[in-house]
């Protein structure tokens, strides 16, 4: 079994007070068009009208070679997180980039694809066969920006 894991809440409330971003940035404010601005903490499409965060975040505990830092949206407001055993609400995209991450939060080169939206579950509970996968990062197929990570459930 899976879960789909939001960025934690700590790093999210940081973001939303302005704190900076991976680049040492304050998050950009925007307002969401209504398409396609997955905010990455309640794991839901940030409505039309709404206030909006853009900012450069690294999904890994620290700088490495392999600690890729890229855009995402987040709910300027105070959101709750999202995650769960289901899909996400925020996955839209008819495919995704599923690739898996070892202990020391490195690729475990092999196990990156694009994978059909409705093959996420199967294709992520396949890889945590292999036990030199710790996690796993959703990222779009198109952009290559993280979406969400993708853990085994407890």
């Amino acid at each position: 079994m899976i879960t789909f894991s939001a960025i934690p809440t700590e790093i999210a409330r940081a973001y939303q007070a302005g704190g900076p971003d991976a680049n040492g940035q304050p998050p950009e404010r925007h307002i969401s068009d209504g398409g396609g601005n997955p905010c990455r903490h309640c794991l839901g499409l940030i409505p039309k009208g709404a206030a909006m965060l853009v900012l450069a975040h690294r999904p890994f505990p620290s700088p490495q070679p392999y600690a890729e830092i890229g855009p995402i949206f987040l709910c300027a407001d105070l959101c709750t997180a999202g995650g769960g055993a289901g899909l996400p609400q925020m996955l839209e995209s008819p495919d995704y980039i599923i690739r898996g991450y070892g202990a020391d939060h490195r690729i475990v080169y092999g196990s990156g694809a694009v994978v059909a939206t409705a093959q996420i579950a199967t294709q992520a509970a396949q890889r945590f066969a292999d036990p030199a996968i710790a996690y796993l990062h959703l990222r779009s197929a198109r952009n290559n920006c993280f979406q969400c990570r993708i853990d085994r459930q407890p």
